[in-house]
């Protein structure tokens, strides 16, 4: 079970975000969090059959959906499933992702690529496949959590405050590869395959960071607790979050503007994934950011979880102006 092997880190101020990469990244400004302790790894799909084996736990791609939570979804949509990742046949315009990610009835954990795959083979893999609330379910069994955006960042950087990437300065470090990322310039249709993998890698086969946590960089984005939002506080003197809110973010301000149909809310997901490809998506860096609807996995999201002190129960979480 997750919670066996966790790292203890003994927190403290960090510079958080970054000015030099995406707007929603910035500004930096510094954080202070609490002492915790954390997943090495991202949980496995056998640590999470273990979890559905002894609740029963049947993950959101796997219900049924009711139509009147999506109006306007086309009727073959409104079936149990997932968004899964699709290589295109060639180049395609970088604005539009739908021409790579396909919704797939009968997609879930327990079949990654759709119907007739499985996880049988990919027990030291991390789950995939699920939503915000299948993530902290199996925290709570565990007794655990999931990480505070601000956590999540300070365990990333493994003590190397403010540097780019979660080993140093440079995305290949005397060419070697240090995270399961996107191979070459040809994203979504072409990968060299330098690294061995084109889709999730076993957890654990990428160098460790200063803290021993694996994969804090590619693999699969991976869930926090914390609400989106566009940026970080540009006030570095005030509290960051508020008492009635001790995580970050707002849930009404999480919305996605684009869909105003869709009253669903959206969590921060954080360290990039398999598919981030230097031309496209330069996400596998611990200020990395984007917004995940709750009620949606994906094929390259996971997660890992974290324990906090007793004597709280959350973490100390506030912005320094030093």
């Amino acid at each position: 079970m997750a919670g066996s092997g966790l790292v203890d880190l003994p927190g403290g101020l960090f510079t958080m975000g970054s000015d030099d990469h995406y707007p929603e990244e910035a500004p930096t400004h510094r954080v202070r969090v609490d002492a915790f302790s954390i997943s090495p790894t991202a949980v496995t799909n056998d640590e999470f059959a273990d979890f559905v084996a002894a609740t029963g736990h049947i993950t959101v791609a796997e219900r049924p959906i009711d139509a009147a939570d999506y109006p306007g979804a086309p009727q073959e949509n409104l079936q149990p499933g997932s968004l899964v990742f699709t290589p295109t046949d060639g180049p395609v315009d970088l604005r539009h992702l739908s021409q790579w990610w396909t919704w797939t009835p009968g997609a879930s954990w327990r079949h990654p690529e759709g119907p007739g795959s499985s996880v049988k083979r990919l027990g030291d893999h991390p789950v995939v496949h699920v939503a915000h609330e299948d993530a902290a379910v199996y925290a709570a069994w565990a007794g655990l959590s999931l990480p505070t955006e601000a956590e999540w960042e300070y365990a990333a950087r493994g003590g190397l405050d403010g540097k780019p990437f979660t080993w140093g300065d440079e995305a290949r470090p005397e060419g070697r590869i240090m995270a399961n990322t996107w191979d070459g310039l040809d994203f979504p249709w072409r990968s060299t395959g330098e690294s061995g993998y084109l889709r999730t890698a076993p957890v654990g086969s990428f160098p460790a960071n200063g803290f021993g946590l694996f994969d804090m960089a590619g693999n699969v984005w991976e869930w926090t607790d914390d609400w989106w939002t566009t940026h970080h506080p540009d006030d570095a003197g005030s509290p960051c979050c508020a008492p009635s809110n001790p995580r970050g973010g707002d849930l009404e301000a999480s919305y996605d503007p684009r869909q105003p149909q869709f009253h669903v809310g959206r969590k921060v997901i954080k360290g990039g994934s398999h598919l981030c490809a230097d031309s496209y998506c330069l996400r596998y860096r611990p200020a990395a950011r984007r917004p995940q609807m709750v009620d949606t996995g994906m094929s390259h999201v996971g997660f890992r979880c974290v324990r906090r002190s007793a004597r709280t129960g959350l973490p100390l979480l506030s912005t320094a102006g030093h």
